[in-house]
């Protein structure tokens, strides 16, 4: 929990941060399951949320001709708003929650203003809304909301917000296996994640929580980029790590580092011994007695 959550002192706050820790300690309590089972009945767990979860989809590819419309009301294809050069980290929720999805995109923009890359030049941010019922109209004021908070200039083509029918909700929760269920009330339960999809539109990494630390989003766009963005120097030293699941982050992969300590020790006994061969070299040809005319 952050100091800022920690801080916030009105009832409605606090309702929410319980009710997602409540959400969030259901998620783990239940098992994961393949595409197409049904979901596994968790024993303790609220009826609510039973079956709320994310059954991870790696490698698949998400519906790219799926149609949603954006903020201003236009059809658009998710393949119309990520860009096939850059990644693009999704977020899946519903623009009136009261709770959950607010939190999981003030921590996803809170981070993002400590990353040096810029929605719309270096990736793209899209959040799309579960709820079929939502209109263009709040997905706009939930754009313009955020953008004000995030204040950086020339990101409005970066960050989309986008609403659409039934059809193609289903089919992104589907390919992503996210996994919701709507309350008695008209909210919705769901996972807290973000999605990070790379340019040909393949689910490469899940994040979850409500805290995402800045150097983690930066290596999970760089891993969903595949080459794309960054530089060399930013492709090593992914090279040399790997997500941990249980950190919810990247951790040193000592297989690279063994790997780097071999090369290092064959490039060393290399130089070694072809600094022996020319100091051999060198001695026998001083040794080698000189002809006079």
């Amino acid at each position: 929990m952050t100091a800022r959550l920690a801080n916030l002192a009105t009832p409605l706050a606090a309702l929410a941060l319980a009710c997602a820790c409540a959400l969030a300690h259901a998620q783990m309590a239940l098992p994961p399951h393949a595409p197409g089972e049904a979901p596994v009945v968790a024993e303790g767990v609220p009826e609510e949320v039973q079956g709320v979860d994310i059954a991870e989809q790696l490698g698949t590819t998400v519906p790219l001709d799926a149609k949603f419309r954006d903020d201003s009301g236009k059809e658009v294809s998710l393949r119309d708003v990520m860009r096939s050069d850059r990644p693009t980290m999704l977020h899946l929720g519903y623009f009136r929650c009261p709770m959950l999805c607010t939190l999981v995109l003030n921590e996803a923009f809170r981070s993002l203003r400590n990353v040096d890359w810029t929605p719309g030049e270096d990736f793209q941010l899209v959040s799309i809304s579960v709820n079929a019922a939502e209109t263009p109209e709040l997905a706009k004021a939930k754009k313009i909301g955020y953008l004000a908070e995030y204040d950086r200039t020339g990101v409005e083509s970066g960050v989309r917000f986008l609403t659409g029918p039934q059809e193609s909700i289903n089919a992104i929760c589907e390919a992503t296996g996210f996994r919701y269920r709507k309350q008695p009330d008209g909210e919705y339960a769901h996972p807290a994640t973000l999605i990070m999809i790379a340019p040909d539109g393949r689910i490469v990494r899940y994040l979850y929580g409500v805290k995402f630390e800045p150097a983690t989003v930066r290596m999970a766009l760089l891993e969903a980029s595949e080459g794309t963005i960054g530089t060399p120097l930013d492709r090593f030293i992914l090279w040399c790590h790997q997500f941990d699941p249980t950190s919810k982050g990247y951790v040193l992969f000592a297989f690279r580092l063994v790997q780097i300590a071999g090369l290092c020790t064959i490039v060393l006994l290399a130089t070694g011994i072809l600094w022996l061969l020319r100091r051999e070299s060198r001695m026998k040809a001083a040794a080698r007695p000189t002809t006079h005319s």
